[in-house]
């Protein structure tokens, strides 16, 4: 159930509601948990626009994106990891019609700390959402 953040330089997306979307999708095929409610409700990505002034590298360009992924802990391994980077930041690319913009993507995969996952109000751990998606498999 990750939660992704892109934060880019206003105009570099057309269609954000569309690149959200597709990267959350990717996320949740990635993680290879079930297509229940629980994870497709809870999976989600949020596209900033930033005046281009407001970034920047050593060198002055503000071409760069940013995408930072935080899921819980342990949902990854490096398989994952690299697949995930691999398929959003081609994500990305595509969805600004730059193909160099695979050059100047960040992809960051954090992890919330066990406990560290809410939703609905409750501090999740690993156990307790794997419990919440046995409940609802054995419902559908």
């Amino acid at each position: 159930m990750p939660m992704i953040d892109v934060y880019a330089a206003s105009g570099t997306f057309s269609d954000k509601h569309s690149l959200a979307k597709d990267l959350a999708a990717a996320v949740m095929r990635w993680e290879q948990v079930p297509p229940i409610s629980l994870f497709s409700k809870n999976t989600a990505a949020f596209i900033h626009d930033l005046p281009a002034d407001s970034l920047s590298n050593v060198d002055g360009d503000s071409n760069y994106v940013r995408v930072q992924v935080l899921t819980p802990v342990g949902v990854l391994d490096r398989d994952k990891q690299l697949g995930v980077v691999r398929e959003l930041t081609d994500i990305v690319a595509v969805a600004a019609g730059d193909p160099t913009l695979t050059d100047r993507t960040w992809v960051l995969i954090t992890e919330s700390p066990e406990g560290g996952w809410g939703i609905n109000g409750h501090a999740n751990t690993g156990a307790d959402i794997a419990a919440l998606a046995r409940e609802a498999l054995g419902r559908t």
